[in-house]
């Protein structure tokens, strides 16, 4: 059942599309060939980049000795910054008119928000193209196995942005817990402390977060000039535009573009364990708490 507004004919085609699509593209023949490096091998790698703020912009940073060649956000100034740095790069406002153009590339980086990291990220699959996602991979299980489906199917390179990971302090953990440092591990516990979505306004001041509303405000605001409100919901149900949830890391805290702690700091501290126990994916999860909002 949709909350708040009801869906305009044109956004209801365009979330069914998406959210169709999410289920049938992993179903479908992937007809390009598989790209080992860069189409030439003896050039730079060709990348698309969707979405240029924000860690898209710090993933760029990254990528210096790479060609850019396409640039995609709803956010018009997020572009503008991203054009001037690359100049040569096309621009895209959606990410279904940057995979409709086909244009030549070997690889794309995919750092939106979280809702439509999965919707982002199958085009590139199906095409056979290498891809770089940031965390979480996706926004549910449903998607992640989609998502993981695509990937073997596609026979290329994919990597999940879990920065942390790749951090001497993390690698040098691992070495110590598996060398049997500190005897058997029986038990594990894993915390954070904060709690983004149901907080007071004290906690969220203490902890210098942006958010501490715990309800869905009643009203709205007019969207800014410069970003395309409808576009960046994508699949999620229409809402009117309010700054409680924009800018980022404002929209973390709503479910429906984001998983909150769990998906951010989680991500993170969670691997930790899993990875210096050489645990697998746990058979029954148990979660309590407030309702999501």
């Amino acid at each position: 059942m949709n909350r708040g507004k009801p869906i305009r004919k044109k956004e209801m085609n365009r979330r069914q599309f998406l959210k169709c699509n999410l289920s049938t593209m992993a179903l479908g023949a992937v007809g390009f060939p598989a790209v080992v490096s860069s189409s030439s091998p003896n050039s730079k790698l060709n990348i698309a980049v969707i979405g240029v703020g924000g860690r898209g912009g710090h993933n760029m940073g990254q990528m210096g000795g790479e060609n850019i060649v396409a640039l995609c956000d709803v956010n018009q100034h997020h572009l503008d910054v991203a054009k001037k740095k690359h100049p040569s790069a096309k621009t895209y406002k959606d990410f279904r008119e940057f995979y409709a153009d086909d244009q030549d590339y070997d690889a794309v980086v995919v750092s939106t928000t979280e809702h439509t990291h999965a919707f982002a990220t199958l085009p590139a699959l199906k095409r056979r193209k290498h891809v770089y996602c940031e965390k979480p991979l996706t926004r549910d299980v449903h998607e992640a196995r989609i998502i993981t489906e695509a990937a073997a199917k596609a026979g290329v390179a994919t990597q999940m942005g879990t920065q942390i990971h790749a951090g001497d302090n993390y690698r040098r953990v691992v070495e110590l817990i598996q060398s049997g440092a500190i005897g058997q591990v029986s038990e594990v516990h894993v915390w954070v402390s904060r709690a983004w979505g149901w907080q007071g306004k004290s906690e969220a001041e203490a902890h210098r977060d942006l958010v501490w509303s715990h309800a869905r405000p009643a009203g709205r605001k007019p969207a800014p000039d410069h970003v395309d409100w409808d576009l960046w919901l994508g699949p999620a149900p229409w809402r009117p535009y309010h700054d409680i949830y924009f800018p980022g890391p404002k929209w973390y805290r709503w479910w429906d573009f984001g998983n909150g702690t769990m998906s951010d700091l989680g991500s993170h501290f969670n691997d930790l364990p899993l990875w210096a126990l050489k645990l697998e994916a746990p058979k029954t999860v148990e979660a309590w708490g407030p309702p999501p909002h």
